[in-house]
């Protein structure tokens, strides 16, 4: 559910509160051409722990920018995909894209190259 509009002083911070942050725009990037399961993102996106992961993908649901799907069946299966309300974001992540390959010089790379990868091991945090 989004936020009310008259907590904003502009439109930027709006935006910049369901988006913002290291993960939330990399989680919406990588949902934008297909659906993906939890091991999928955590594979894709080095780096974010589980607890993260979890914490930004509920507020991703909570503001309507992902839509979450529950399978019940034994083990659990759970599918994230971008809402429509999500998809409008992708032209704003395109537009991020476009200029960190322009004036970064990063590489763009094949989002099924970065998905297909073996997963890294993972470090037990206490």
């Amino acid at each position: 559910m989004m936020k009310d509009p008259s907590c904003y002083f502009c439109p930027v911070e709006g935006t910049l509160d369901v988006i913002g942050g290291k993960w939330k725009p990399l989680i919406i990037w990588y949902l934008r051409k297909r659906v993906l399961r939890f091991s999928d993102l955590r594979r894709a996106i080095p780096g974010i722990t589980d607890v993260m992961l979890t914490k930004q993908l509920r507020e991703l649901e909570q503001d309507g920018v992902i839509k979450r799907k529950v399978y019940s069946q034994i083990p659990p299966k759970v599918e994230y995909s971008l809402t429509p309300l999500g998809k409008t974001l992708v032209p704003l992540l395109d537009a991020l894209c476009t200029w960190g390959i322009g004036h970064m010089k990063i590489p763009m790379i094949d989002d099924d190259e970065i998905l297909s990868r073996r997963p890294a091991k993972r470090r037990k945090t206490s």
